[in-house]
């Protein structure tokens, strides 16, 4: 079992930067691809980033490509996403997510991770 804390979320002006960690406890973390996702009100959860186990391989989606930057410290069990440029539209509660399957690889897709966190609430004003 794999619990994931996230935190670093905030109020923020349109522009600005913010660094979301996800730390997590129990299971075999290092080998597990994590991914990061947010909702926001009235929309679907959406695919963010995500990182490989060992953190050779990222995945970012179109909309976040060149301002937000994925990492992970195996050895404090943490994941980072740190975001840049940000927009009102990045407005959501982002989750950090794990996959329940050692050295698979990141994915885009929600439906393959098992393990959620209960989300930090990052808000863009204009």
């Amino acid at each position: 079992q794999v619990l994931l804390v996230e935190s670093g979320g905030g109020l923020v002006q349109a522009g600005g930067s913010l660094r979301l960690s996800c730390v997590a406890s129990g299971g075999a973390f290092s080998t597990l691809a994590v991914g990061w996702f947010r909702q926001a009100p009235g929309k679907e959860r959406e695919f963010v980033a995500a990182i490989g186990y060992n953190g050779g391989t990222t995945a970012y989606a179109d909309s976040v490509k060149g301002r937000f930057t994925i990492s992970r410290d195996n050895a404090e069990t943490t994941v980072l996403l740190k975001m840049m440029s940000l927009k009102p539209g990045d407005t959501a509660v982002y989750y950090c997510a794990a996959r329940a399957t050692s050295y698979s690889g990141p994915s885009a897709a929600a439906a393959n991770y098992y393990y959620w966190g209960r989300g930090t609430q990052v808000t863009v004003s204009s």
